[in-house]
């Protein structure tokens, strides 16, 4: 892609968070929501191959249909209130339809089919922007509605999504899947407290964002979609494959590592706010998707490629990948943890 495109796609698409950001009144929001959409298709569908045009396609369905619910939602809201304030959806159906919205913008469950297929059919690089960039907005008016929100509502959205992304990532071989599911349980963590705390929430989505591009980063990095040709990375970057180990287990919620944090105050608050079946329940959940980072670690680490590799050897080939985006959010997604009362004490 040229470059000159590129840097205005990616500058349309800061424009569009920027706005939803910035606005107090739906049809703003909307519309930052729209601009990112429309900013993320080009590079989506630059390929031009039959599954990234397949994946374009859903995508782009999939947030128009949700535009709208949100855009029906507000004008509900309006109609019968006469509120355009984002902070004033009061209304109970409008709430629930505008959290059904982004719900399906973001991929919670059960609004998540779109994001495996999606994710899977597009590069890692632009996997990266979707998984991590194109959360914000959405997340930035979840909580500024969540107050209004039924609270049964957003914890039936958080359980379903950390069983379905726990569920749905064991029997996957393609890493993107994965990534995917691993998405959609990470999203169900952040959900659970968005009406309790929501200061933890955006404390769990800075720590999924810093782990989920270290982990894109380092399999881009290697050259590995699968999970059978992940046995070649120890050949090709032995250092990088134990950090990406360390990255995966961040991303199961292991301590000493950042992915640890999140997890625990969010079942710390979800436990003191008198619901310890609901937080036995995540807890339970973060084991399933504990077992296919372990998983993807086993494969990285102690196993061999099955085939000899004919071709120069990929470490003495020169590479043209910065390597300063992958070594921050290394050092993010592993040793944030001893941060926590600063973090807590920022976001108070």
């Amino acid at each position: 892609m040229n470059p000159y495109v590129f840097t205005i796609l990616l500058s349309t698409l800061g424009l569009g968070t920027t706005m939803t950001f910035a606005s107090s009144h739906w049809l703003m929001a909307w519309m930052g929501l729209e601009i990112n959409t429309l900013a993320i298709v080009p590079l989506m569908a630059y390929q031009h191959h039959p599954r990234a045009v397949e994946a374009t396609t859903k995508y782009f369905l999939v947030q128009a249909t949700a535009a709208a619910m949100l855009l029906f939602a507000s004008t509900t809201n309006a109609w019968i209130t006469g509120q355009w304030e984002i902070t004033q959806l009061s209304h109970p159906i409008a709430s629930a339809l505008a959290v059904a919205a982004l719900a399906l913008k973001v991929g919670l469950a059960p609004m998540h089919f779109w994001l495996p297929e999606v994710l899977q059919g597009i590069t890692l690089t632009t996997g990266l922007i979707l998984s991590t960039w194109q959360k914000l907005a959405p997340f930035a008016l979840i909580l500024q509605i969540a107050s209004n929100a039924h609270p049964y509502l957003l914890t039936a959205l958080a359980v379903s999504s950390t069983l379905v992304g726990g569920w749905g990532g064991l029997n996957q071989t393609q890493l993107r899947k994965i990534l995917a599911y691993s998405s959609i349980a990470h999203l169900g963590w952040m959900i659970l407290v968005a009406q309790m705390a929501p200061q933890m929430t955006l404390m769990a989505l800075v720590a999924y964002i810093a782990m989920t591009a270290a982990a894109f980063l380092t399999l881009n990095n290697v050259n590995s979609t699968k999970t059978i040709t992940l046995a070649s990375a120890w050949t090709k970057a032995p250092t990088l494959t134990a950090l990406a180990c360390l990255i995966l287990l961040s991303l199961g919620g292991l301590p000493p590592l950042t992915g640890f944090m999140p997890k625990w105050l969010i079942l710390q608050e979800v436990t003191n706010q008198g619901f310890p079946l609901t937080a036995t329940v995540m807890a339970m959940t973060a084991l399933l998707s504990l077992y296919f980072y372990l998983r993807l670690s086993y494969a990285m680490t102690l196993t061999l490629s099955p085939y000899t590799i004919t071709s120069t050897a990929p470490w003495r080939a020169a590479t043209k990948q910065s390597s300063l985006p992958l070594a921050t959010a290394i050092v993010l997604s592993t040793c944030l943890l001893p941060l926590t009362p600063t973090a807590l004490a920022l976001l108070a």
